[in-house]
């Protein structure tokens, strides 16, 4: 059966099908921001803060792919997607009111450290099952020519998203809320900051709720090229994997070395930036001023990044060569981090977290961007959520190795692993090459790899 070519959508439904997206970054990138933050102030040795980072992406592994595949197979009133995106929202929600009182229950500082991790592990989950509903949205709705344009506004959102939840803290310090650590608990504008995000995601997404339609079953066949006929409901992961076109892995070896590069910064990023420009060093412990101070600029850099990103994903269409433009964009973004090292002051290590927004920029819309011009029909969402698995394994082996890596690194500094990062994403640019473009994507054509069989 040859599919209908899907309409084109007019500016503001497009804008619509990511709008939620805002709210649910904010709470992402209050998350990367003051997770470290957070157990260095629960007690939490440097040499051990990347292990607190393994649970939560080894959950997305498992999840993501059955979230993809029971969005595709759900038909109700509610829609297809949008059911999961407001359960993930729910949770997140609840999530963010606890973990930034692990320090406030009177637990035992091992025991305030696991309520923590368990915490964050239910808060990455929730977050990425609202994230992917998003994605899949503009892969089930929108056609290959405005593929792009949709992924931009996504872009868009999720980086403006990220300066509001990057900077929550900073400013709620700035009018007078304490930033102070007493004992084991967080200071109160971290504590203050969660709840609002927790308040701007819900209402967020309510609203991409109220003014979303999902296509219904017959539609959707129509538009997929799907016939009731055929039997590739039957196809398990195993099959989806081994019959993926090659992009998937291509494309997947690339987001191995830079989400390992980002996970090494949301680690590390506090404690380098607080050693590099605050004079701080571990032997202070993190209840200090200057450490609490330094964690709030950590979350304006985090700003100053997406507000490079903004950008650079506006330059990126530009660009007629799209291998070239997404190396180039993670050589920017490894010399941003490479170049910290030279910058003593605050304010200058805004020229490194400006250029390693253009590595950002890239990774959040070329890869789905190619990868859903390749892969349409039935398993759309299963596809996408194995291929989170491309981030989450990446985050796991570097949360995994975190630890013996920074050893290996001295031990003494957590800036080296900002460095480690940089060298990360310039290995990730000389992958890049590696993306050979299918058939669909030259022609506009999507094409389901198990219906093909």
């Amino acid at each position: 059966m040859k599919a209908k070519v899907k309409p084109d959508l007019g500016f503001w439904k497009l804008w619509n099908l990511s709008f939620g997206f805002f709210g649910v970054q904010i709470a992402y990138a209050l998350q990367s921001a003051n997770i470290s933050r957070i157990f260095a102030t629960l007690g939490a040795d440097p040499h051990e803060l990347s292990y607190f980072w393994i649970l939560p992406p080894l959950a997305g592994l498992v999840i993501q792919p059955i979230v993809g595949t029971l969005s595709d197979r759900t038909w109700n009133r509610f829609g297809r997607r949008l059911p999961y995106l407001l359960f993930g929202s729910i949770l997140a929600v609840i999530v963010m009111a606890l973990l930034p009182n692990a320090g406030s229950f009177h637990f035992a500082v091992g025991a305030a450290l696991v309520f923590g991790a368990f915490a964050l592990m239910f808060l990455d989950l929730s977050i990425n099952i609202s994230m992917q509903p998003f994605k899949m949205l503009v892969g089930d709705m929108v056609n290959e020519k405005q593929k792009g344009l949709a992924y931009s506004i996504q872009s868009f959102l999720c980086n403006a998203g990220s300066i509001v939840g990057y900077v929550f803290p900073f400013v709620l310090a700035w009018i007078g809320i304490s930033n102070v650590a007493e004992g084991n608990k967080v200071p109160d504008s971290v504590t203050y900051s969660f709840y609002g995000g927790a308040v701007i995601l819900i209402l967020c997404v309510i609203y991409t709720f109220c003014n979303v339609k999902e296509m219904p079953p017959k539609q959707y066949a129509e538009y997929h090229g799907i016939t009731e006929d055929k039997d590739d409901d039957k196809a398990n992961f195993i099959t989806l994997l081994v019959r993926a076109p090659k992009v998937f892995w291509t494309v997947g070896l690339v987001q191995f070395f830079c989400w390992a590069a980002f996970m090494y910064m949301w680690t590390y990023n506090t404690g380098g930036v607080a050693e590099q420009a605050f004079g701080w060093d571990a032997s202070q412990g993190t209840q200090t001023e200057n450490y609490q101070e330094a964690a709030n600029w950590n979350g304006i850099l985090f700003a100053v990044q997406a507000i490079g990103s903004v950008i650079w994903a506006a330059v990126l269409p530009s660009f007629k060569n799209r291998r070239v433009a997404y190396s180039l964009s993670l050589v920017i973004g490894g010399i941003g981090f490479i170049s910290t090292m030279f910058f003593h002051d605050p304010h200058l290590l805004f020229i490194s977290y400006f250029l390693v927004g253009a590595a950002w920029a890239a990774m959040l819309a070329m890869p789905f961007t190619i990868l859903t011009n390749s892969i349409s029909g039935k398993h759309m969402g299963a596809y996408l959520g194995l291929f989170n698995g491309t981030i989450t394994i990446s985050q796991i082996v570097a949360a995994a190795v975190g630890g013996g890596v920074y050893s290996l690194l001295g031990g003494h500094s957590q800036l080296n692993m900002i460095i480690l990062a940089g060298v990360l994403l310039l290995v990730g640019a000389c992958c890049v090459f590696g993306i050979k473009e299918t058939y669909a994507e030259k022609h506009d054509v999507a094409v389901d790899p198990i219906a093909e069989q």
